[in-house]
């Protein structure tokens, strides 16, 4: 067996659906919000300006070597800080206060969010089995339902809108194992695991097999799969390219280790230390 970990800074039906059911879900105006990356990610900030201490101010300094790099730190002289900066209290009971919450909340009630973990089977000779757990709102008993899908494809969006119009944000965990036969992922989910699902061939399907999602949450699931289906190809393509994408990245670090670079740390005392009291004379 193989295992690929992976993270991805990207979910229901009591049985699987039936075929009017797909044809209607192919139909829905589920839409993926913003662009798949499908390659390298972008090129990383410059640099910030180096805080440097002018000779006259070090006070005291000592180095030493570790990791195959050299920590120096130095006593400098005291930098006069601005003051912090304390919030004052809130009133909640305040009219203007409770008048911005109840906005606030207005503006988010047709919003979602799904934390979702998803562990993918990969067969050979057979379509992926998707176990997932996901969290509406990241609270509460999680539900968890088998998929035809493959939610590696899934890892490229972080947000999307459903048939419903509402617009969910996915927070999605995933790994791969690659297997053999059944019996091998029979042995994988152990004894106590979950039995094996009974999905049909064709378009990405899944059941629940514990917890009762709420309408809304279902619906966002329902969605999620009919994006799979409408828009596999994008997705598949998307995520090639991120895989090439990491795997040469991955050969450019092998070949090249970075080297680990010097540290600097300074420090100097705001104050005193505050009197010992108490304890054994």
């Amino acid at each position: 067996m193989k295992s690929i970990p992976c993270v991805a800074f990207a979910l229901i039906a009591s049985s699987p659906l039936t075929p009017s059911q797909q044809e209607k879900s192919a139909i829905t105006a589920a839409r993926i919000l913003g662009e798949i990356p499908d390659g390298p990610l972008p090129p990383p900030e410059p640099p910030r300006p180096k805080f440097i201490v002018p000779a006259e101010n070090v006070l005291a300094s000592k180095s030493i070597q570790q990791g195959g790099r050299k920590i120096t730190f130095q006593k400098i002289a005291p930098i006069a800080l601005p003051p912090p900066v304390i919030a004052p209290p809130v009133d909640l009971t305040d009219p203007a206060i409770q008048t911005r919450i109840a906005d606030f909340r207005e503006e988010t009630s047709d919003e979602e969010f799904l934390f979702v973990g998803a562990s993918i089977f990969k067969l050979k000779g057979s379509t992926p089995l998707t176990l997932v757990n996901t969290w509406p709102q990241g609270q509460g008993e999680p539900i968890v339902f088998w998929s035809s899908a493959d939610f590696g494809l899934l890892s490229g969006f972080s947000s999307y809108v459903g048939s419903d119009e509402i617009t969910r944000s996915l927070l999605l965990m995933w790994s791969t194992s690659e297997l053999e036969t059944h019996y091998d992922l029979e042995n994988e989910l152990g004894p106590d695991g979950p039995k094996l699902p009974d999905l049909p061939p064709g378009k990405a399907t899944f059941k629940i097999i514990s917890g009762k999602p709420s309408p809304q949450t279902l619906t966002g699931i329902q969605s999620l799969h009919d994006l799979y289906n409408n828009e596999y190809d994008r997705l598949l393509t998307a995520y090639q390219g991120r895989e090439r994408a990491r795997l040469q990245q991955e050969a450019e670090l092998k070949a090249n280790p970075p080297r680990p670079k010097d540290i600097v740390i300074n420090y100097w005392r705001i104050e005193a230390p505050a009197a010992q009291t108490g304890g054994a004379k």
